[in-house]
């Protein structure tokens, strides 16, 4: 028979309010009990049932996902995934999830969206992170209020948030790298890069890990200043077709944000753009077609379904005191090539 709340008191000597406090970390209990009853819990091998005792108790979860708004598929999707993962826990661990759009890049826009969640009301938050000053500020003032964070996708690492959900981004970039270096072979000439932004982190830590992998690995081939698309298709392919106007001798295109779209109408405008090896993020639709057709050499992707239902474990188990299993929780960077599309 498994060990209750009762047990662990008569273990330790106490009432069963100080096991409740104890077990749900308020105060009001000396040190010493506190060390009783950790060691009764231990001594039993004594397991909480938490979604009994949040039961029990009417506890619910509001988490609110702070997300990018506009045409971004991966944005799109991982909104999606939240939205479903909340509603798959709404009735076991009363979980609910609201979505907020901010407009992409707008670091002013993110920081206002902050400070105006209600921390009374409001268990945990989930955002997509513009690295800016107001951002950082903001995220500080919820963490004096007690409120978990955990930044998707991109990071703020000069922020205590309490976790990170997402790849390795300077991981993701000497992917991309090797990639690109391996595919143009012994060619010489130049890549053209692609970001969205420099203003967040993803793109700066992708943008550096190719740096670092090209100039060691590669030195006949020349990284050119990244051209910034806002993860817009339009901008991004109005952007692209003039850096491949001016530089005949690109031979690889790394695009690392979103606006793929625009990528594949300027490839497929030009027939001697089907010589460039190009590596793209994130396996939507439109990539998966570039791919069966030839225009990209690779897709670097990332779970959105496993770093939403990541993030709501994550603020969950802050709430609960319970530890993180990193395993689980572990974003694994992705290679699709033609050959291996699911």
């Amino acid at each position: 028979m498994r060990p209750t709340v009762r047990d662990v008191a008569e273990e330790a000597g106490v009432s069963l309010a100080t096991v409740d406090r104890v077990l749900n970390r308020r105060a009001g209990v000396r040190e010493a009990t506190i060390a009783r009853v950790e060691a009764a819990v231990a001594r039993l091998g004594f397991v909480r049932d938490l979604a009994a005792a949040n039961l029990a108790k009417q506890r619910s979860y509001r988490f609110v996902f702070i997300i990018p708004s506009g045409p971004n598929i991966f944005m799109r999707t991982l909104e999606q995934q939240a939205v479903e993962a909340g509603r798959r826990g709404a009735a076991l661990d009363r979980i609910s999830v609201e979505v907020v759009p901010v407009p992409p890049f707008d670091g002013a826009a993110l920081a206002r969206a902050l400070d105006a969640l209600d921390t009374d009301t409001v268990s945990g938050v989930a955002l997509v992170a513009t690295d800016s000053a107001p951002v950082r500020e903001a995220l500080s003032r919820l963490h004096a209020a007690g409120l978990p964070v955990v930044t998707l996708v991109s990071d703020v690492p000069a922020f205590r948030r309490s976790h990170y959900v997402g790849i390795d981004n300077v991981a993701a970039g000497r992917t991309a790298a090797s990639l690109i270096g391996r595919f143009v072979g012994g060619r010489r000439g130049k890549i053209a890069l692609v970001a969205g932004s420099m203003l967040v982190r993803d793109h700066v830590e992708r943008r550096m890990g190719f740096d670092q992998v090209i100039r060691a690995e590669f030195p006949h081939l020349e990284c050119l200043p990244v051209l910034e698309g806002r993860d817009d298709a339009e901008i991004t392919g109005q952007v692209l077709a003039a850096c491949l106007a001016q530089q005949p001798d690109v031979v690889g295109l790394y695009n690392i944000g979103a606006g793929n779209r625009g990528i594949i109408k300027v490839l497929s405008g030009n027939p001697a753009y089907r010589q460039l090896v190009v590596v793209a993020h994130e396996l939507t639709p439109h990539a998966r077609n570039a791919l069966r057709e030839g225009l990209f050499d690779a897709v670097i992707g990332q779970d959105a379904g496993h770093e939403a239902r990541s993030a709501i474990r994550i603020l969950k188990a802050h709430i609960d005191g319970m530890p993180v299993v990193e395993g689980q929780e572990h974003i694994r960077i992705e290679i699709y090539l033609r050959d291996n599309l699911p």
